[in-house]
C-alpha cells in the first residue's frame, strides 16, 4: 500500500561539494551525504507527499538586505554561500506559495553565528541563511509578518539574536548548551532583547548532559506556551543537531527520537539545518526523524545503531536547574510589555537625541579576527529606532566603519535622521553604510 504523508513536505538538499573549511574539518560535505543515503535507503522520497526540490541562488541584494558585509558582499561570500541561502529561500517560497505544507532545507554552509555586520567567518558561518530567508519574505510579502525562531543547536544562536535583538515582530528563542561551557560563550537568561523589542529574545542555557527529558520540559513549559501567546505567522526551527549524545564538539545527550518528538510538538512551518557533526552516528537518523515528524508520519522506529536507553537518564540537579531557568524566563515574558525602559536600558542624550549605547567585542574564531563595536539605538515612541553600529576589526582593519540601519517599522522622523547621519558621517569614517529596510537598499560611500 502506498504511504501518504499527512503534511506535504518539501526537501531541499545542498551538500556544497566545493566548499569546506578544510578536508578534515567537522563542517564538510560528508555531513549531508550520509543523510541523503539514509533518506534513499528508507524510501522517503517514494512516499506520496514528500518531494525534493532544487535550491535557488540567493542574490547579493538578498544578502545586503540582511547583512552589511565589509568591505562588500563580493569580498566575503562565495557561490556555495549564495546557494545555501537560496535553499532556505526556496523552502520558504514553497510554503508561502502553498506548494507544500512544510519544508526542510538541509543545507550548508550553516549561518546562525553570522551577525548583522560581517567581516568574515565565525563559528563556521559567514552569512545567516535563515535571516536572509526571513528578510526576503518580509520584503516580498509583508513587512509585518510575525515570525518565531526556535533554534535547537547546541551553540547559542548569537548571530540570529544579534540581527533581531531590537525587532518587535521577530521572536527569537534559543535553547543551547550553557555558554560557560561552549562557544560562543553567550545566550544567558538576562539577554532579553533591545529597547524596541524587550522580551522578544528568549535564551535557555541547558546544563551539560541534558537529555530528552530536559529538552522536552523546556519545550512543554516554556517554548510552546510562549509560541501560543506570540501567535506567529510562521514558526522556523533552526534545526541544529549537535545536542546529540554522540556529537564530538558538545556535551549533551539528546537522541534522534528526542529531536523527532520535538518537531512533532513544535509543528514548525520551516526547518533550516544548522550544526551537527556526528556525521555517521547521528545526522542520518536525526534528519530522517525530523522529516517523518514534519510529514506527520510515524517516527517511532528511528533509532541510532548504538542507542542505549540509559542515555535518557537525567540527574535531578539538571532537571532542577532547567526548571528554575524556565520559571525565570516565563516571568520575563509575562512582563515584557510592562517594563520601564529607563530601568532596563541606560539612556544617554546626544545632541538632543536619546540613545541606548552598548559595546561588544566579537571574536571571529574561523577567520581569526577581533572586532570592537559600539551600538547606539535611538529611543523612539513611534518605532523601534535607528541603529548605528561603529565597528573596527583587527588585524587587517580598513579603519573604523559606521553602519546605519533603518528598520521596517521606521518612522518618518527616524528615517530622515538616518539619512542625515549617513551624509554627516562620511568625513569621519573610512566607510559608511546605510541599510534601509523600507526602501530595500544598501548605500555606501565606498
Amino acid at each position: 500500500m502506498q504511504i501518504k504523508a499527512k503534511n506535504n513536505l518539501g526537501l531541499i538538499f545542498f551538500p556544497a561539494f566545493d566548499w569546506s573549511i578544510s578536508p578534515t574539518h567537522p563542517e564538510r560535505e560528508e555531513r549531508l551525504l550520509y543523510t541523503k543515503d539514509q533518506v534513499l535507503e528508507e524510501g522517503l522520497l517514494d512516499i506520496e507527499g514528500i518531494k525534493e526540490y532544487n535550491p535557488l541562488v540567493a542574490t547579493e541584494d538578498d544578502v545586503n538586505r540582511t547583512h552589511i558585509c565589509i568591505p562588500d558582499a563580493k569580498s566575503i561570500i562565495s557561490k556555495p554561500h549564495l546557494i545555501s541561502a537560496g535553499g532556505a529561500i526556496k523552502a520558504a517560497e514553497l510554503v508561502m506559495q502553498k506548494e507544500v505544507d512544510k519544508a526542510f532545507a538541509i543545507i550548508r554552509p550553516p549561518g546562525h553565528h553570522a551577525f548583522r555586520v560581517v567581516h568574515g567567518a565565525r563559528g563556521f558561518c559567514t552569512i545567516n541563511n535563515e535571516a536572509i530567508m526571513v528578510e526576503y519574505l518580509r520584503n516580498k510579502y509583508d513587512s509585518d509578518l510575525k515570525i518565531a525562531f526556535v533554534d535547537t543547536d547546541a551553540h547559542h544562536a548569537d548571530g540570529t539574536q544579534n540581527i533581531y535583538y531590537n525587532d518587535p515582530n521577530i521572536l527569537h528563542i534559543s535553547i543551547h548548551q550553557d555558554g560557560r561551557t561552549l562557544f560562543p560563550g553567550t545566550g544567558f537568561t538576562d539577554e532579553l532583547g533591545g529597547p524596541g523589542a524587550w522580551g522578544r529574545t528568549i535564551n535557555l542555557p541547558l546544563p551539560t548532559n541534558t537529555t530528552d527529558q530536559g529538552l522536552h520540559y523546556a519545550l512543554d513549559n516554556l517554548i510552546l506556551p510562549i509560541l501560543d501567546d506570540f501567535d506567529p505567522d510562521l514558526i522556523i526551527n533552526a534545526a541544529g543537531q549537535d545536542n546529540h549524545y554522540s556529537d564530538p564538539l558538545t556535551r549533551m545527550n539528546i537522541t534522534a527520537q528526542g529531536y523527532a518528538e520535538l518537531n512533532d510538538k513544535l509543528d514548525p512551518d520551516l526547518a533550516i539545518l544548522q550544526g551537527g557533526y556526528s556525521i555517521e552516528s547521528a545526522l542520518p537518523y536525526i534528519n530522517t526523524g525530523i522529516m517523518l515528524a514534519m510529514a506527520g508520519l510515524d517516527y517511532s522506529y528511528i533509532q541510532e545503531p548504538d542507542y542505549d536507553p540509559t542515555v535518557k537518564e537525567q540527574p535531578a540537579k539538571i532537571t532542577d536547574t532547567i526548571k528554575q531557568r524556565t520559571n525565570k524566563l516565563i516571568t520575563s515574558w509575562q512582563k515584557r510589555d510592562k517594563i520601564d525602559l529607563q530601568d532596563e536600558f541606560p539612556i544617554k542624550n546626544i545632541n538632543g537625541e536619546d540613545y541606548h549605547i552598548n559595546h561588544r567585542n566579537i571574536f571571529y574564531d574561523t577567520s581569526q579576527l577581533r572586532e570592537e563595536q559600539e551600538i547606539k539605538i535611538k529611543i523612539c515612541d513611534d518605532c523601534s529606532g535607528v541603529m548605528i553600529i561603529d565597528s573596527q576589526v583587527r588585524p587587517h582593519s580598513m579603519g573604523e566603519t559606521r553602519s546605519i540601519i533603518l528598520p521596517f517599522d521606521v518612522c518618518n522622523e527616524c528615517r530622515q535622521l538616518g539619512y542625515d547621519k549617513y551624509e554627516a558621517s562620511k568625513q569621519d569614517f573610512s566607510a559608511v553604510y546605510l541599510q534601509d529596510k523600507v526602501g530595500d537598499k544598501l548605500l555606501t560611500n565606498l
